[in-house]
This record gives C-alpha cells, structure tokens and sequence, in this order.
C-alpha cells in the first residue's frame, strides 16, 4: 500500500480548472492515497479539500511565509501519524525539501518514511546563486539532497552535476523530464492569431514566462530596441506575471517600446500563441527544463534561446547573454 504526502508551493492545485491539479489527480491514480501540503498563508483563506476520491490538498495557512516550515511539520506530522504515510515527496531541494528531511527524521520511530527530493532547477549553473536568497537555497540543497532516499531531476544536466559536483549516488537519481502532451499541441486549434489580434505589426516574436529575475527579460527588450531599427514593425509579446512585472514595464517606457512591446496575463492555453507567432524566445539565465522550449517547439515556432534545459536538445537557435549577439538573431530569424 503506497500512501503518499507531498510537500508542494504550488497553490494552483487550490484552483479547479488548473492544469497543476489535473495533473496530480492523475498522479493519485497511482497511489492508493495522496496527501498534499501547500505553503500559503491564510489570506488566501485556502481550506482542506478533497480533490479525488483518495486526493486531499491541504494548506499550512502560516500567519506569514516566515512559519511555512514550522506549520507544514506539525500538519504534516499529524498526517503522517493518522493516515500511516509510508512516501515522502517534496517539490524542491529547499524548503519543502528541508520539511520532508525533518519530517522523515520525526516519524523514524512511527515508521519508515521513504524521502524522494524533486529537482526542478539548474542548481549547477554558474547564474543560480546569483541572489543572496539563492546562495542559501543552495547551502540547503547541498544538505537535503545526500539525506534523501530518492532524487527526481528533469534531467541529464542536473544529474550530472548532482554525480559530479557533490557526490551523490548516481543510482539514488532518477530522470523524469516533465510530461509535455505534444500531440495535443500539435491538433490545437488556433483560438487566438497573434497577427489577427495586433495587426500592426508585420513580424511578432513571443515570450512566455514568469516575470522574475532568473528569466532575464532585460535582454530581449535591451535587443528589441535594435531590433526595430532593421524591422520597425516587428513587435514583442510577452505573456507571463510575476514579481518583475511592473519594472519591465518601466524599461518598456524608458526605452520607448511602447509602440512594439505587448504586456498580457498568462495564458491557460499558449499553443494558439505559439502557433501564430513568428519566433519564441527564452533568455533565462538557468532553467532545469525548459517547459516552454518543448511546447514551442510541438507547435512548429521558431526558437531562439540561451543555453539552458533542453534547449540543445529541442533543436534551437543557442544564443550567449550579449545584446548584439541576441539582437542579429532575432533579426536573421524575423
């Protein structure tokens, strides 16, 4: 009997149409329970729900993102403790990770909890430790990793640097790259044509991300500003939201790309963008997949990228972290 709790950040699997939570509904099919901890606090007023029939998602609902370790132990305990869990997952080698070891180092007396670390970013990079926050993040990895029973990347790179870099058992990791249903991308139909939707411009490149630091968004705007020199017409959407967002639009207005830069939301279905865009683009300084890569990839896009998760392996346009070199090609792929 498999019963699973899974240490998760991902408060989308609070909201009933996401793909996040279909995906673990799936996941549960696997399993005969599944339990699952979000970090949130209580202004979110998230309560315990019953996803599936054998899966519960639960909130820590911390006063502040300072308690999220401290209330995902004692809820997790208490789980742990009525619903004899025997599998211990967490979502990252960070803080979740460091709840789990703690978690499993608790319940030693009540039983065997086996401990699998998911690593779902580059920590290899020369670029993660780039924040003081990521220096720590990595100290706690450094630490969590060799205390785990199993360790799931997405892929090769980490595991070899995981291998090489600081000495874990090759056969305590395994590679599993993230499920990306391409036949379904491929017979998407086109909802919304890019080109339709902003007939002003002749030529459209698209990024789709999170707006945060790590993804370098500065770039490809520093390039847009030459881009339209050669091509006046050609126009930037970025679609995504996150904690960059108001100062991207700031450079947006400082360097006056009003006119041929596009701000939208994220978007639930981004195959119709792909499709109808003229070119991707993806300049994060690490990635430890590479998600998008891959859809725009099963769409037929363009891909012009740095070298970071799959990108090689999907076949792009690799490209260094210079604005001249970004800049001649999106120019030669337009």
């Amino acid at each position: 009997m498999i019963k699973l709790l899974s240490i998760s950040t991902d408060r989308n699997l609070f909201k009933a149409d996401s793909a996040v939570r279909a995906r673990q509904i799936d996941y549960a099919r696997e399993r005969d329970e599944t339990h699952i901890i979000v970090f949130a606090t209580r202004d979110f007023n998230f309560k315990p729900e019953k996803i599936a029939e054998n899966c519960f998602v639960y909130s820590t609902n911390s006063s502040s993102k300072w308690f999220y370790i401290f209330d995902a132990i004692a809820l997790g305990g208490k789980i742990i403790s009525e619903q004899v869990i025997t599998n211990l997952t967490c979502q990252d080698p960070f803080l979740t990770g460091l709840t789990g070891w703690w978690l499993k180092r608790c319940a030693r007396k009540i039983n065997f909890l086996n401990l699998e670390i998911q690593v779902h970013t580059d920590i290899g990079s020369q670029y993660f430790a780039y924040t003081f926050g990521n220096k720590i993040r990595k100290k706690i990895a450094k630490f969590v990793l060799p205390r785990a029973d199993q360790i799931r990347v997405v892929s090769e790179r980490i595991k070899n640097f995981l291998v090489r870099e600081w000495g874990i058992v090759e056969s305590k990791i395994t590679v599993k790259p993230i499920f990306v249903d391409t036949d379904k991308i491929k017979k998407a139909e086109i909802t919304v044509d890019l080109h339709q939707k902003y007939p002003e411009f002749s030529k459209i490149a698209l990024i789709a991300s999170r707006l945060e630091p790590e993804k370098n968004i500065y770039l490809p705007l520093k390039a847009w500003q030459q881009v339209i020199k050669v091509k006046p017409q050609a126009g930037l959407v970025i679609v995504g939201a996150g904690a960059e967002e108001d100062n991207l639009k700031f450079v947006v207005k400082k360097l006056k790309l009003e006119n041929n830069v596009i701000f939208e939301p994220w978007q639930t279905n981004l195959a119709t963008y792909y499709k109808t865009a003229d070119l991707f683009l993806l300049t994060s300084f690490f990635e430890g997949y590479g998600l998008t890569l891959m859809e725009a990839q099963a769409a037929g896009c363009k891909i012009i990228s740095t070298d970071v998760g799959v990108a090689r392996e999907v076949g792009t346009r690799i490209v260094g972290y210079q604005v001249g070199e970004i800049t001649q090609a999106i120019i030669e792929n337009l």
